[in-house]
């Protein structure tokens, strides 16, 4: 099975604005190393977006930029005037801290409920336990919960924001396949009910299969966009599924071919290849 290509536009031809659009962004560190190289790529208001590439091709940079926690060298970031939210592959919960605690934290910094009061952040806090399956649970700390749990509060802590973007920087990959499947529905339900703009890092290319309704491939360093790939798999998917695997197939082959030809070092001239 061969996955569809085409250029990647900045945004779709129906004219909507896009929640998040990068025009020729490149950023370079320190004074040699470009991490990504005129990127060009938009993310629609409702869809979700993942992003592949081999390790160090800029994927995490390219999250970093948009969230506004690093600058771009050159190009532009548009985001409007939506909120972003980020989460990473680790949670990042404040051990010291109860779970609730953890989720009315962010609810403190969030600019539209700087004026509730401490029960009604406990009563959201309550709420978005519930959405992640993880109701009653407010009172535990981080180091009671499993690998998979403490994800969930993280993904709850996101959403406490209010976002209209969530970035997600690998944030599945550290856990075993059930459990990694289990929040791929979790994810996917409350994408559809929150109406989120996602982009989503991930190595796993059946995550992003299952995952996406479009994937977007990397090159190596300097990172920038070589393919993308829309995916019209109906939904619900499953990754262990014919056509996820398939799909996923094509994809890996592209991938393997851009660390190949990354991995080839540049042939002098009039040079034999022998070595000798």
């Amino acid at each position: 099975m061969t996955a569809p290509t085409q250029e990647l536009r900045p945004s779709r031809a129906d004219g909507h604005e896009p929640a998040v659009r990068l025009d020729a962004v490149s950023k370079v560190y320190g004074r040699e190393l470009l991490a990504l190289d005129r990127v060009t790529l938009s993310v629609d208001r409702g869809e979700f977006v993942c992003l592949l590439g081999a390790s160090g091709c800029g994927k995490s940079t390219m999250l970093n930029l948009v969230a506004g926690l690093d600058h771009a060298t050159a190009g532009e970031i548009d985001t409007g005037a939506g909120r972003i939210a980020m989460m990473f592959q680790e949670p990042a919960l404040f051990p010291w801290l109860t779970v609730s605690a953890n989720i009315e934290l962010a609810l403190r910094v969030t600019s539209s409920a700087k004026s509730t009061t401490r029960r009604e952040r406990r009563e959201r806090a309550a709420e978005l336990l519930e959405m992640v399956h993880l109701g009653g649970l407010g009172a535990k700390r981080p180091h009671e919960l499993s690998g998979g749990m403490r994800q969930r509060v993280a993904l709850a802590r996101a959403l406490a924001q209010d976002a209209d973007v969530l970035l997600m920087d690998e944030p599945f990959g550290a856990l075993d396949a059930m459990t990694r499947d289990l929040l791929h529905d979790e994810l996917e339900r409350i994408w559809r009910e929150r109406e989120l703009s996602v982009l989503f890092v991930t190595h796993n290319v059946r995550e992003a299969v299952r995952l996406g309704d479009r994937v977007v491939l990397l090159s190596s360093r300097p990172g920038t966009v070589i393919e993308e790939y829309p995916i019209t798999l109906p939904r619900p998917r499953r990754t262990d599924s014919g056509e996820v695997a398939g799909l996923a197939s094509a994809i890996t082959d592209r991938l393997r071919q851009e660390v190949l030809r990354h991995a080839q070092p540049a042939q002098r001239p009039g040079a034999t290849g022998t070595g000798k």
